[in-house]
């Protein structure tokens, strides 16, 4: 058999494998982004259902418009509103998770050797969809208040036909950094001046443990380059395999007519569900009581890495969503490291995979949120006996 270039890029099997771990009873797995499962409001969601199928059940089990539920999108179009962001129900399109979004983003922009602007480090998952479609991928420089202006300037100016900037401002994935507010708008400032369209993944950010909320780029946005990606997967459930994008109704157009190529729609009753939680359930609420759990896992996560990791090892102190990143000496290499920490039961990510170029060995991400505080203690003592051996 003859395969398509395209699906020689798919390189997704250390993820695969990583998170397989997470399905292991014998591994504590800091792998991945999973949410708590206690943490899902089963009842509630349950209770929605019930609902929809009890009073609109042969329309939920029907086709329903490729752009989403309107009732689904006013609500979304309300709450964006109320955190700055102009918009109707017609700059939404439901989507099938942010995974999904990211491969619309991929159809609307992209061609064979075009150049994709991203931070460096940023999500992994990402890179695998932007090099699906056989482009290269350019890493731009960071601190820790999110890319450096002038090193985007710098390559714009190399590149000026660049074609897309893939940024996540609040709580990045992998490192759980926040831009500053200074750092938004510099960006901003100059993607708009080059004219390029910027994806803003914002699947984190309602989950802050400290500080005030931040604007988003899209809020700022006075040229309709910006699209807002969010999602349901972190605050409600990944099961349901609801997010959405916001962008200018010229955008949400091309969005659309790119979904319909993938799925024709996104699950009616997912979102006849979600809809009905909305209506009946205060998000906001719910939301209040996963971060009071997450944060305390991720407390308890830095107090550990404070008292036990070795001197040499230093890592992010995260204002919210699901991950610190620890940064390794030098010479030290995460994924060799891995084969031990998982023969004696615990697993991470090694950060190699979320740098575009797959140069930096010496760091690794942890996720606090799929934990229990007895887990993340057990496993994180694992793994500082076996650094202080090599170290």
């Amino acid at each position: 058999m003859r395969f398509s270039r395209r699906i020689q890029q798919m390189d997704t099997s250390v993820l695969r494998e990583l998170l397989a771990l997470t399905a292991k009873p014998d591994i504590i797995s800091f792998a991945g982004g999973l949410p708590a499962p206690e943490s899902f409001p089963v009842e509630a969601l349950r209770m929605a259902s019930d609902r929809v199928y009890r009073l609109c059940g042969r329309t939920a089990l029907q086709y329903s418009p490729s752009a989403g539920l309107p009732s689904l999108r006013e609500k979304l179009a309300q709450r964006h509103r109320s955190q700055g962001i102009a918009c109707t129900a017609e700059n939404f399109l439901i989507i099938s998770g942010s995974q999904q979004g990211l491969d619309l983003a991929g159809k609307v922009f992209l061609e064979p050797g075009d150049l994709v602007l991203c931070e460096n480090p940023t999500y992994m998952a990402a890179l695998n969809v932007f090099r699906s479609y056989e482009c290269t991928v350019m890493p731009v420089e960071t601190d820790n208040e999110g890319i450096i202006p002038r090193n985007l300037e710098e390559k714009l100016a190399q590149n000026p036909d660049a074609k897309l900037l893939y940024v996540i401002p609040t709580f990045q994935n992998p490192t759980g950094r926040q831009w500053s507010l200074a750092r938004r708008r510099a960006v901003l400032d100059i993607a708009q001046r080059y004219g390029l369209p910027v994806l803003e993944d914002d699947p984190y950010g309602a989950l802050r443990y400290e500080g005030e909320p931040l604007l988003s780029l899209k809020s700022m946005d006075s040229s309709g380059i910006v699209t807002y990606m969010g999602s349901f997967s972190k605050v409600l459930s990944p099961g349901i395999r609801l997010g959405w994008l916001l962008a200018s109704q010229e955008l949400i157009e091309r969005y659309t007519s790119a979904k319909e190529c993938s799925d024709l729609q996104s699950s009616t009753i997912s979102q006849m569900a979600v809809d009905a939680y909305l209506e009946d359930h205060d998000l906001d609420a719910h939301v209040c009581e996963i971060t009071a759990l997450y944060r305390q896992r991720r407390d308890r996560m830095l107090n550990i890495l404070e008292d036990l990791f070795p001197a040499g090892a230093s890592w992010t102190h995260p204002q919210g969503g699901l991950f610190l990143w620890v940064t390794l000496p030098d010479w030290m290499d995460s994924a060799a490291l891995l084969p031990e920490m998982v023969s004696r039961g615990v697993a991470y990510i090694p950060g190699r995979d979320f740098f575009a170029n797959r140069d930096i060995r010496n760091c690794l991400q942890l996720n606090f949120s799929n934990s229990s505080e007895e887990q993340i203690a057990e496993g994180l003592r694992i793994m500082a006996q076996a650094l202080q051996r090599v170290m």
